[in-house]
């Protein structure tokens, strides 16, 4: 017989060691299922045999999208759709305002229409380009006018070089000019201020020509003085030697770099009493970043006296030198291409331009188009009014005949006829119709979305 202790002892260890453990949850567990509560959960044999039909995903069908074109055809509508052409047309026979499209070959102009058309078809449409102007060459190319493609180097011809003065306000540009002329303009001009681009040709003792531009020097002209960089092949900076570098002078030295055009300084005033040279010289190449030839760069430095013509002879040396390092050349047969200049209309000329001819020999009697003017050339004069019958590159003329008075600063181009002037301003008027519309267009949609944006914060 086993005592108390023993019992429990054997009791626990036959409880540690059985295989058949049963869990307090694996009991509740199957009370539970057992009970008249879950009873009624269970399928019943009718329902287990019942055949349960599958879940049916509907889904509608959505509308293909097709492209779509201005004027396009019914025929390359039906194409796009893969409707036959007749039920396109029945189709549309349904739509108000559409009875002028009754044939294959109708062309749909009106986009609204066009993309009625398409949905009534049962397709939505999505806007693209004519697929078909790439196959067919462009009215670009066929009406308006180009400029040529360079000429190879041995069909060209040196040519003088076109040199602009450019400089701070009052720091002897124009009496340099007068001096270059040999014209009294300097005393004859509004406060001392030139008004306008002059462009002139200096015929040298030896032959040999420069064309020269004037670019007035005062922050009111920037835009004027600006075009001058873009037209020239040197630049001839100056500043005052009792002054030295002005706001307006950084501009230029920027503007010519921006063009990449050299640049020869010419320090003006050196006859006066406060002019420091040295002075100028380290305003230069602190303040305008120019690589002096003295200090091991490339910028030529002269000192002149524009008003006494010192060192005249030193500056036009310099010209002559940098021009033939440039090896300056160009086309010199026709047509004629180049940029206007200036343009005004003249009290007793009428509609006059002062031109630059960069390429091509330019006649009386060509007809030139110039942005969306056009005119017949009547007469080409110099600056100092005298008759040419033709110009060569690097000449600046005035020329008379315009029908309308081109933009300083637009590119001329010779054409054939006077049909041929019409025909590209035409175009040109056109087109710029056409972009004013998209403008117009883009900004009345920014200042609808501003407007709507407001309305959804109220």
């Amino acid at each position: 017989m086993l005592c108390t202790t023993g019992k429990m002892n054997l009791l626990s260890n036959l409880m540690r060691h059985c295989p058949l453990r049963v869990c307090c949850h694996e009991i509740l567990k199957s009370n539970l299922c057992s009970s008249t509560v879950l009873r009624k959960k269970r399928k019943s044999r009718e329902e287990k045999k019942m055949v349960v039909a599958p879940a049916v995903n509907i889904q509608f069908k959505q509308n293909k999208t097709i492209d779509i074109w201005k004027n396009m055809t019914i025929s390359e509508l039906a194409d796009a759709t893969k409707i036959p052409v007749d039920n396109v047309l029945e189709i549309i026979g349904f739509i108000d305002g559409a009875d002028n499209y009754s044939k294959p070959t109708s062309i749909i102009e009106n986009i609204s229409m066009l993309r009625e058309i398409t949905k009534k078809c049962g397709f939505k449409s999505n806007m693209i380009p004519n697929p078909n102007i790439s196959k067919q060459p462009s009215d670009k190319y066929i009406k308006d006018a180009f400029k040529r493609p360079p000429a190879p180097y041995n069909s060209t011809i040196p040519r003088h070089p076109v040199v602009t003065i450019m400089g701070h306000v009052d720091h002897g540009k124009t009496t340099l000019l007068d001096t270059l002329r040999n014209a009294s303009v300097a005393k004859s001009e509004f406060g001392a201020i030139t008004q306008h681009i002059g462009a002139f040709i200096v015929v040298l003792d030896n032959g040999k020509k420069i064309t020269f531009l004037d670019t007035p020097g005062h922050a009111a002209f920037t835009t004027i003085r600006s075009r001058g960089a873009q037209v020239t092949d040197i630049v001839v900076l100056v500043v005052a030697a009792d002054d030295g570098v002005k706001e307006q002078t950084i501009e230029s030295i920027r503007m010519a770099k921006n063009a990449k055009v050299p640049i020869i300084v010419a320090i003006n005033k050196i006859d006066k009493p406060m002019a420091d040279i040295e002075r100028c010289k380290k305003m230069l190449q602190t303040q305008g970043g120019l690589d002096l030839e003295e200090f091991g760069g490339s910028v030529q430095v002269v000192q002149i006296s524009a008003l006494h013509g010192t060192n005249f002879n030193y500056l036009i040396e310099s010209i002559l030198t940098l021009a033939e390092i440039l090896d300056l050349r160009s086309d010199p047969n026709p047509p004629a291409e180049g940029v206007i200049i200036e343009s005004k209309v003249d009290s007793h000329k009428g509609k006059l331009a002062t031109v630059l001819v960069q390429r091509g020999k330019l006649l009386n009697g060509s007809i030139l188009v110039a942005g969306t003017a056009w005119g017949k050339v009547r007469k080409m004069m110099d600056h100092q009014s005298n008759i040419l019958q033709e110009a060569n590159p690097s000449d600046a003329i005035q020329i008379i005949g315009w029908k309308e008075l081109p933009q300083a600063g637009q590119e001329f181009l010779q054409v054939s006829s006077d049909k041929r002037a019409r025909e590209v301003i035409d175009y040109r008027l056109s087109k710029s119709i056409e972009e004013k519309q998209i403008e117009d267009s883009v900004h009345i949609l920014s200042k609808l979305e501003e407007h709507n944006k407001v309305i959804k914060t109220i």
